[in-house]
């Protein structure tokens, strides 16, 4: 039958079409969609973090790059297990010693680099570092692993460095 092959060549062309089109869009919501969605806004607008930024890793003056994703991830482990004490970087059960970047340097040892973080999470000191901290539990790795505790101290140290009013009872102070 001619007629029917050249009706069915004729539908077969556009959808072939059509078939690539879907192809690409899934190819591009795969790729560029995904990395707008794991970017929180408070990351990107308070933190003012939509490019990598580096961080302070150590008190030797060493930095540690962080992308807004691990910072993202960074935030919702501060959301999931800091929160409860350390709303916008304040310390409600001790009110006079927040997560503001003065307030980090001014521990002992300091607390205002990545890994001084990281080795307080893992063994929380009082401020004065003389006594074992009872205010916030210690973080094993069985709970959070290296990274996830470095995104986590990545998230303190940024807000601290640029949020508005982190760490402060002044909307706009820090």
């Amino acid at each position: 039958m001619p007629g029917q092959t050249q009706v069915a060549n004729r539908w077969r062309i556009p959808c072939r079409g059509w078939r690539w089109v879907g192809i690409l869009l899934l190819v591009w919501l795969g790729l560029a969609g995904p990395a707008a969605a794991r970017i929180d806004p408070y990351v990107s607008q308070y933190l003012r973090a939509s490019e990598p930024v580096e961080l302070p890793w150590d008190a030797e003056g060493h930095t540690l790059t962080f992308t807004p994703e691990q910072l993202t991830d960074g935030k919702n482990r501060f959301q999931s297990a800091c929160l409860n004490c350390h709303v916008g970087g304040s310390t409600l059960p001790a009110p006079s010693i927040s997560l503001s970047l003065k307030d980090l340097r001014g521990a002992t040892p300091p607390r205002d680099t990545v890994q001084a973080l990281v080795e307080y999470q893992r063994d929380p000191r009082s401020y004065d570092g003389t006594e074992v901290s009872y205010g916030c539990r210690p973080v094993p790795p069985s709970w959070m692993d290296d990274e996830a505790l470095r995104n986590l101290a990545a998230f303190i140290l940024r807000a601290a460095q640029v949020a508005p009013g982190w760490g402060s009872n002044v909307i706009g102070g820090g």
